[in-house]
């Protein structure tokens, strides 16, 4: 069953310009994980330094895997010296009975 992930991301003041740049590369190696469907990322209107990831999977267990290897050396990212705060993730999974 598909899922769709929030990673939602608090950005340092001080590296809101770097911050583009540094997350379209990073997202770049989760674009391409096998099992990835997109991704979209949004700017709160009244907040500059809170976005959001909206990220969709094919299933929980692509999406586990993503997060293993996101948390293995291979597949370890500069995201946490961008970030004023730990991210928050969130997962629902797809209802096809609604």
């Amino acid at each position: 069953m598909a899922v769709t992930s929030l990673l939602e991301l608090r950005i340092r003041p001080d590296r809101l310009d770097d911050a583009p740049r540094m997350l379209h590369d990073i997202l770049e190696g989760t674009r391409a994980f096998a099992g990835n469907v997109s991704i979209e990322v949004s700017r709160d209107v009244d907040d500059p330094a809170h976005w959001m990831v909206v990220e969709r999977w094919e299933s929980v267990e692509a999406d586990d895997a993503y997060r293993a290897w996101r948390a293995s050396p291979d597949g370890a990212a500069p995201l946490a010296e961008l970030l004023a705060a730990p991210p928050v993730l969130t997962r629902f999974e797809d209802d096809a009975a609604i």
